[in-house]
């Protein structure tokens, strides 16, 4: 799981970060200026990334050790 997360899930998440960090300080959509503004790969983009996003959470709350369980 751990590959999983560091090297797809994270990074994705990342990107998604950025975009919106982008969008609330700049007004600049990243993924709208690579792919075009509603196209299908731009919808194809966002469903990976909130997806990735949605798994990412979901491994952390499960992965994480319960209190005074070492």
């Amino acid at each position: 799981m751990r590959g999983l997360t560091n090297y797809i899930l994270k990074p994705l998440t990342f990107i998604g970060a950025l975009n919106w960090g982008l969008v609330g300080l700049f007004g600049f959509n990243l993924v709208t200026f690579l792919f075009g503004p509603a196209t299908v790969a731009s919808s194809i983009v966002y469903c990976i990334i909130g997806i990735a996003a949605l798994l990412w959470l979901i491994i952390m709350f499960v992965d994480r050790p319960i209190r005074g369980d070492r």
